[in-house]
């Protein structure tokens, strides 16, 4: 099934719509669980999705950092990249869970992220999450 996470990476990176939509099966179910509002269904979603990716982001490139297979499940940590249109720096990084069944991807559960622009160190993170700062290590 790994092969498949090969195809979508290069039909990406080649920036063919067509081939990427092919992977993905006409009743392909999208969720995002850090963003619930973000869910979808259906290949025409992906589709239009995509198109304003490779659009805004005409560079943009896909990397498999890692894919491993479990089951019908394909879990795959990535990282994409490219500049925006509008001159931003795009970079993306997380991980992808794809349901394959026979040539299609069925379903995604995508923990996918925007790369933090500026350093915060980890008590601000800390802080930012629970509301208190964290002391140093040893204190």
């Amino acid at each position: 099934m790994s092969e498949i996470v090969d195809r979508l990476a290069a039909a990406m990176n080649a920036h063919d719509l067509e081939a990427a939509a092919a992977l993905f099966h006409e009743d392909y179910r999208s969720e995002q669980p850090a963003h619930p509002g973000r869910a979808f269904v259906g290949r025409a979603q992906m589709h239009a999705n995509w198109r304003a990716m490779f659009a805004g982001i005409p560079d943009f490139r896909a990397e498999v950092v890692r894919s491993v297979d479990d089951g019908n499940t394909t879990w795959s940590e990535w990282l994409w990249s490219g500049n925006r249109t509008d001159g931003q720096r795009f970079q993306v990084r997380g991980v992808t869970l794809f349901e394959v069944a026979g040539d299609f991807i069925t379903a995604g559960r995508l923990y996918l992220e925007n790369v933090e622009r500026e350093d915060v160190g980890i008590q601000q993170a800390v802080q930012d999450l629970s509301g208190r700062r964290p002391g140093r290590s040893g204190d």
